[in-house]
């Protein structure tokens, strides 16, 4: 507990450190004739350690920090930035960005976020929880893992590591509007990824844990075991006949299918005209069960921030409302660009979540599979196949086959096809089953029917 509330103490003076340094580096902008400036500074410092079969693969400190600075100039913008945090180097930095804004071209739409949507005072969102651990301590919290994986069956027979990582840092954002904001974060990870083999067979899988909280993580042991259990369950996979078939995307692997609407929905791609969803606010998206939140102050959340990277407050959002599309994802200039107010999304979104209303919603995994009857299972995904300017999607994926209800046998090396506008109006259901580590908190997705290429 003292190592911790020590830990924590030094993070704080590093902080206001850091934020006066950000203070005397906007000054120096100004001076130098910068209309405008804004600077963050962040750095990372941590550990992480690779083992594989027992023995110790990789052992990495790292402790990387970067300034980033960007000045305007008489509509004329200019950035900059360096790893080097010395006095002299900042300074350089902050006369390359303004050097730099004499040559560009004139552009209204860019500047600083709009003063009266900044984020003055960010709460507390309980981001930060170090760890302090030793190298001997992280490699045999891999070793354990990657242990438990190799004794879980004999047909478990190759290893690719297991892997830990454990890491703190902070950001400190800053501009020429008076705001100057912080905050500390940490991130621990364990993973384990397994071969199994069966005859000429083999097959490739993996487990992980993630917390903000490294005593908030999942056991290593079981881990462990997971991976061992993913890889074997793929042994002996076959193709399947090429045609038309409900799909059931696993809730670990759901997100991706939002990140395509994400893309579809963020000002970059609406103001070169490059998405299959213009003008679509206030139409009809999804089927009218779904509806989509953020909510970006979830205590601990891996996707939570009082403030943008632009320095603009994030408020609780719906982003889709039964079924209708409420708000797109805009950054300062896309908002500008398209004639609109930035949305608070600079740097990515904030927390998502995924709910579906009445029989929609599907219950657990188990359940789940139920309601997909007979039809395909995919728990991997391959490829970037998707264009998000006419919505068409293509992957290869592997999964498995189920009948009424029932894991059949596994299936690999098949393409699953369609177009995002039908995928997103065909999903007939949404899992309990939700997956909490990342930014998309989403249970599996089923979708009505997709084309399946295989034999």
């Amino acid at each position: 507990m003292t190592e911790t509330m020590n830990a924590k103490q030094s993070m704080n003076e590093q902080l206001r450190d850091v934020e006066q340094r950000v203070a005397q580096v906007l000054d120096l902008a100004k001076s130098l004739g910068a209309d405008a400036a804004e600077a963050s500074i962040s750095r990372q410092q941590g550990l992480s350690v690779g083992t594989r079969f027992g023995e110790v693969e990789t052992v990495e400190f790292t402790n990387d920090g970067a300034l980033g600075i960007t000045v305007y100039q008489q509509g004329r913008k200019g950035s900059a930035s360096t790893a080097d945090l010395s006095e002299a180097a900042l300074k350089q930095t902050v006369q390359a960005a303004v050097n730099i804004a004499k040559y560009t071209s004139v552009d209204d739409c860019s500047g600083l976020a709009d003063k009266d949507m900044l984020e003055m005072s960010p709460a507390d969102l309980d981001l930060y929880h170090p760890k302090v651990l030793t190298t001997d301590q992280a490699i045999q919290l891999a070793k354990e893992c990657e242990d438990s994986a190799l004794a879980y069956d004999p047909r478990i027979t190759n290893s690719d590591g297991a892997s830990l990582d454990s890491f703190e840092g902070y950001k400190v954002y800053g501009n020429t509007n008076g705001q100057i904001v912080g905050y500390p974060s940490s991130r621990h990870s364990l993973s384990c990824v397994m071969i199994a083999s069966e005859g000429d067979d083999m097959q490739r899988d993996y487990a992980y844990t993630v917390n903000r909280d490294f005593d908030l993580m999942d056991n290593g042991v079981a881990i462990g075991v997971q991976a061992s259990k993913e890889a074997l369950s793929r042994l002996n996979a076959q193709k399947l006949p090429t045609g038309k078939v409900p799909v059931m995307f696993r809730a670990d692997i759901a997100n991706s299918i939002f990140g395509h609407f994400i893309a579809a929905i963020s000002g970059g791609n609406l103001y070169r005209k490059s998405s299959f969803l213009m003008d679509a606010i206030g139409k009809q998206v999804f089927p009218d069960f779904l509806n989509i939140s953020e909510r970006p102050h979830i205590l601990k959340g891996l996707a939570s921030s009082a403030f943008d990277s632009e320095g603009i407050k994030t408020v609780d959002r719906e982003i889709i409302v039964d079924g209708c599309l409420d708000t797109y994802l805009l950054t300062s200039y896309s908002a500008r660009k398209l004639g609109l107010k930035s949305t608070g999304h600079a740097g990515g979104i904030h927390n998502w979540q995924i709910n579906a209303k009445g029989s929609a919603n599907g219950g657990d995994f188990n359940a789940m599979l139920k309601k997909l009857g007979t039809g395909f299972l995919v728990t991997e995904l391959m490829g970037q196949g998707v264009n998000v300017v006419n919505g068409d999607y293509s992957r290869g994926a592997a999964g498995f086959w189920v009948e009424n209800g029932e894991i059949a046998y596994p299936v690999s090396e098949v393409t699953i096809a369609g177009n995002l506008s039908d995928i997103f109006k065909g999903l007939v259901a949404v899992g309990s089953d939700v997956d909490l580590r990342g930014s998309i908190l989403t249970g599996s997705l089923l979708i009505e029917e997709m084309q399946v290429g295989g034999n």
